[in-house]
């Protein structure tokens, strides 16, 4: 496998990661930070801008290969994690991710996306969720929530939204992260964090589209009120939150609850410390599905567990499949057995006409 470099000695800076090409997204797209956090994470990753191949498919967000000086690939709508899934059997040294919108991967591709999370193939996939499709001009996707008004649904739509983190976790995933993308930094962290896991690494993105869904996120990642609704996870420490950072998440029962320290006894020895590597999903269900406004969005890493890799399992079985055939190559075995020579000009195996 390559070598990764060190954030003390990057091998290139974050911009150098940028292509030449002018960048055409409508001023204000949230894909600008997105990108922006990427290249700070192959740089603190030290990534060598050959070992990086960033599939996409259709969308906004599927021009991404263009902007970064790395191999890329713009394949056709849904089909991102198929292509990918393909471009890391064939050459697992590269470092793959896929970067696609909510409804290139959950509907056209979504039956893609499930099989590449239950195969768990090493690969981070970049999903940029901002709730409708932007490059077809305002159409409702499946993450659109329900009564939402958009040009293919004038008066509402009637369909229930899929909730990314609890879809992921359902198809068996090993690891999922939410963030906003109006924090570069924590962005780049979760970045970083992918990229080291092995496995299918899947980050959603909170992305604002500014022409057609904007501020659909308002409440989530404004100055005013992202400290109460934002629940940031980190592995190890108790789940709190708030602009006193004064409230926090603790299980009663089996449901979660907002609670205040300093009220009724509460102090931070009852709130739930964060467990992104437990086996059991359970809790990371809990927190992927926790929505406002009875409770804040919890960001960061949710899942981070080990587990089988498709392409390393698929490596080692044709390996050992290799040392055991009595055959050294395909020609080996088709000029086994009982084979003939048709010369020029016959019509018999025998040379006869």
């Amino acid at each position: 496998m390559s070598t990764i470099g060190t954030p003390a000695q990057p091998l290139f800076k974050p911009k150098e990661y940028a292509s030449s090409q002018e960048v055409k997204w409508c001023p204000g797209c949230g894909d600008y930070a997105v990108m922006n956090a990427v290249q700070r994470a192959f740089s603190e990753l030290g990534l060598k801008k050959e070992e990086v191949a960033i599939i996409s498919g259709i969308g906004c967000s599927s021009r991404f290969p263009y902007y970064m000086d790395t191999y890329g690939f713009h394949t056709i709508h849904g089909r991102p994690a198929a292509v990918a899934t393909g471009v890391k059997l064939a050459n697992r040294d590269l470092r793959v991710w896929v970067m696609a919108g909510d409804g290139d991967s959950l509907a056209i591709g979504g039956n893609h996306f499930i099989h590449a999370v239950r195969r768990n193939v090493d690969m981070n996939f970049i999903l940029f969720n901002n709730q409708i499709y932007g490059l077809t001009k305002g159409q409702y996707s499946p993450t659109t929530e329900r009564g939402t008004i958009t040009k293919s649904s004038p008066f509402g739509t009637v369909e229930n939204p899929f909730s990314v983190g609890e879809l992921v976790l359902g198809a068996q995933g090993r690891f999922f992260a939410r963030v906003p993308d109006t924090d570069v930094k924590l962005m780049a962290k979760v970045m970083v964090e992918a990229e080291k896991h092995q496995g299918l690494s899947v980050v959603e993105v909170l992305q604002n589209c500014v022409i057609f869904n904007d501020e659909v996120f308002d409440a989530i990642t404004s100055k005013e009120t992202r400290a109460d609704n934002q629940l940031i996870l980190e592995h190890g420490k108790p789940m709190r939150f708030g602009a006193n950072n004064d409230k926090g998440i603790r299980l009663r029962g089996l449901e979660l609850e907002v609670v205040t320290l300093g009220q009724n006894g509460i102090t931070e020895a009852d709130l739930l410390v964060h467990d992104a590597t437990c086996a059991s999903n359970v809790l990371h269900h809990l927190l992927a599905q926790m929505r406002l406004p009875d409770f804040p969005i919890a960001m960061g890493v949710i899942r981070n567990t080990a587990g089988p890799v498709f392409d390393a399992d698929l490596a080692a079985q044709m390996k050992a499949e290799q040392e055991r055939s009595k055959y050294a190559s395909l020609d080996a075995l088709f000029l086994s057995g009982n084979t003939f020579t048709i010369q020029p000009g016959t019509d018999k195996p025998d040379g006869t006409t």
